[in-house]
């Protein structure tokens, strides 16, 4: 059994169960538990794994307000621009994207307006950002 399917083999269960055990990650992916100690380090140290967390159904989530919007930046405030969106407090997660916009953020707010709020006062005011394009997230599927 070759080390890159026993990584893939690890990394799928923690996909897919954050919160399992090592003793449930070593039989699901059939090694033992100090090898999942040993990969789960080695991942860790090389920035594979960059954290764990869990997902949440918006609709069951009283109190808050979740939308994925696509941002669009002037290519020369790029880098300024996505370091000022990382400090963004509601700005839950940030990503580059090769799709319609250059990046894509996970924006979480105590409710819908307080949401808009924060894109038209926070992230629209910011210096090379020239659209923001909020997508409301409403029902966790899968």
């Amino acid at each position: 059994m070759s080390a890159e399917s026993t990584e893939r083999r690890i990394l799928s269960v923690l996909e897919d169960d954050a919160q399992a055990s090592y003793a449930e990650i070593a039989n699901r992916a059939d090694v033992s538990k100090p090898t999942v100690r040993k990969y789960i380090k080695k991942l860790e140290e090389e920035g594979v794994i960059v954290g764990y967390s869990a997902d949440v159904d918006p609709k069951k989530l009283a109190g808050q307000s979740i939308a994925m919007v696509g941002i669009d930046v002037a290519s020369e405030r790029y880098v300024e621009a996505t370091r000022k969106l990382k400090g963004i407090d509601a700005v839950e997660s940030l990503y580059t994207s090769s799709g319609d916009h250059m990046l894509m953020a996970e924006v979480r707010a105590t409710d819908g307006d307080s949401l808009a709020a924060v894109i038209e006062d926070e992230i629209l005011a910011l210096d090379g950002v020239t659209a923001a394009h909020p997508s409301f997230l409403q029902e966790r599927l899968k």
